[in-house]
């Protein structure tokens, strides 16, 4: 009976280990899968918001889109030029810097354009053909 507990004992001492060594390696995969993947995202958006400056297009977290007027290091202020309305927002209200496009190169500016007349498609029409022909 006693070699029963102690073959009890020795079974349990490993199982111990085996855990243990189970928890270690969730814990560290753990660690790999969500803590630094975590802090990378926090260091690129510290890095982006370190960098704004006037001028620059943004979009707040809410979506509102605008312009960076001024921007105040020390209270951690930026305000906004939003089509001639001047907003104060906190720096972590910007969720990312827009690209700096001029709107004439914007492809998504062509649907809003006024539709053109017909006399507007023809002379377009004649002003290609007449530059196929010089060249």
């Amino acid at each position: 009976m006693s070699n029963l507990v102690l073959l009890a004992q020795k079974n349990n001492g490993s199982s111990q280990y085996t855990t243990l060594i189970i928890l270690a390696i969730l814990l560290i995969g753990m660690y790999f899968l969500i803590m630094r993947p975590q802090k990378k995202n926090q260091q690129k958006r510290q890095e982006m918001i370190s960098q704004m400056k006037p001028g620059d297009r943004v979009v707040t977290v809410s979506g509102l889109k605008g312009v960076i007027d001024k921007v105040n290091n020390d209270k951690k202020e930026v305000v906004l030029d939003c089509d001639g309305i001047y907003l104060t927002f906190d720096m972590n209200a910007i969720r990312h810097i827009a690209a700096n496009t001029t709107p004439s190169s914007s492809a998504n500016d062509d649907r809003y354009a006024k539709p053109k007349t017909s006399e507007e498609t023809e002379d377009a029409t004649e002003d290609k053909k007449e530059d196929s022909d010089n060249k």
